[in-house]
């Protein structure tokens, strides 16, 4: 059976960076399982991944565009130190929930300058050009449930 509208993929994956630094990896886990053509995975690979089977291994190089995008100058802002109430030591990579007018977002600290830190509500990848090496290990048919919530249940159905 070929990937495609309507199934599941389950594919184990190295992901890396241009240089060849693995940046995260099924090795050691249970390989991913996606609904094909549900948007669960950056398009650039759901692209690669359609008309594959059981047993395929290939490589997939991801452009930003069709990855996690470009980084948008929008989601870098400072804040003042106080913005961070109740934390004692700031450092650059921590993450927090910011509360915006379009509701929670996720951001990182990228800088911190005296009194002022600048947060970035960008992807961890934008602007990174992905370098997958699959192994689609299991392609079947999509159940009806699966289709109607538009992503993978595991074994026993869904908990949500």
């Amino acid at each position: 059976m070929q990937i495609g509208e309507r199934t599941v993929a389950t594919f184990h994956y190295t992901l890396t960076d241009a240089a060849g630094k693995v940046i995260d990896s099924s090795d050691g886990r249970a390989p991913l399982s996606y609904l094909h053509g549900a948007g669960n995975i950056v398009p650039g690979l759901e692209k690669e991944m359609s008309g594959k089977q059981q047993g395929d291994v290939f490589n997939v190089v991801v452009a930003p565009e069709e990855g996690y995008g470009m980084p948008n100058p929008m989601m870098i802002q400072v804040v003042p130190r106080e913005a961070f109430q109740g934390v004692d030591t700031l450092e650059v990579g921590m993450e927090f929930q910011a509360q915006t007018p379009q509701g929670p977002m996720s951001v990182a600290i990228a800088k911190i300058d005296g009194d002022e830190v600048t947060v970035d509500g960008n992807h961890p990848l934008a602007g990174q050009t992905l370098h997958f090496a699959i192994e689609v290990t299991e392609v079947r048919d999509a159940s009806l449930e699966e289709l109607t919530h538009g992503h993978v249940h595991g074994p026993g159905g869904h908990h949500h």
